[in-house]
């Protein structure tokens, strides 16, 4: 599902951009579009900060009278949103500070169908790429998006585990370690290390019988006989399976 916010003072505009976007799902029948409406700026403001709200997409007038659409965008990005954003206005004369606050397109009103249409498929096209980088977790009662290069490890302690990543984050999850395997099992990097560890193997500097030194400085003690799986996994990801140690 793509979640899409639409931001404009005119209902009309909106209405017009919403059966654009019913027309380009029904030609991609394998999408599933879930549209919210926002009839001014600081509903959409209002919502992200309160809910973070973070849209796939967010289709937004620049003329708008409460705010000028670049100044939402700039405060959404100040406040770390990152969904993509295209301005949907009838003057050019913004385009540099559209672009400036990371707009995906900036096009002029009015927008023809094969023009959004265009737009939409390299951007899908971004959105679906960038989504097999990163996993949506619920924690500490939100939904957080963590992008799967940044994570280092997790590691359980009696009934909590906790997701540590690259920028020393750390994350409290309410799942059992089997569940936090099945999501990232899908990434051949991450690999169980008996019962309380799964680890990225692309944060192992060295490895031996006791322990494996990350990245990060962290020292993880491996349980008796984890060892030479480890180990394997390790050179399978790296060597395709063959052990240069020789040993």
């Amino acid at each position: 599902m793509y979640l899409i916010a639409l931001c404009d003072d005119e209902a009309d505009a909106i209405q017009k951009t919403e059966d654009m976007l019913e027309n380009y799902q029904r030609e991609h029948r394998w999408l599933d579009f879930a549209i919210e409406r926002f009839e001014n700026a600081q509903m959409l403001l209002n919502k992200a900060r309160e809910e973070n709200y973070m849209p796939d997409l967010i289709l937004m007038d620049i003329y708008m009278p409460d705010k000028l659409g670049t100044d939402v965008a700039k405060e959404l990005r100040s406040t770390g949103n990152e969904s993509k954003i295209i301005f949907l206005t009838a003057s050019r004369e913004h385009a540099l500070d559209a672009f400036g606050v990371g707009a995906f397109q900036y096009l002029v009103k009015p927008v023809e169908e094969k023009d959004l249409y265009k737009v939409l498929d390299m951007l899908l096209r971004d959105i679906t790429e960038e989504r097999n980088k990163y996993i949506l977790l619920k924690t500490d009662g939100r939904i957080q998006r963590v992008y799967v290069n940044n994570i280092v490890y997790c590691e359980a302690q009696r009934k909590t585990q906790y997701l540590y990543l690259e920028d020393g984050t750390k994350y409290t999850l309410h799942l059992t370690m089997a569940e936090i395997y099945e999501i990232l099992s899908c990434y051949q990097e991450f690999v169980r290390t008996g019962a309380s560890y799964i680890l990225n193997l692309e944060y192992i500097d060295s490895l031996n019988a006791q322990y494996t030194s990350l990245a990060t400085g962290k020292k993880i003690y491996l349980p008796r006989g984890a060892y030479k799986g480890l180990k394997e996994q390790y050179f399978r990801y790296y060597c395709g399976g063959q052990d240069v140690t020789g040993k």
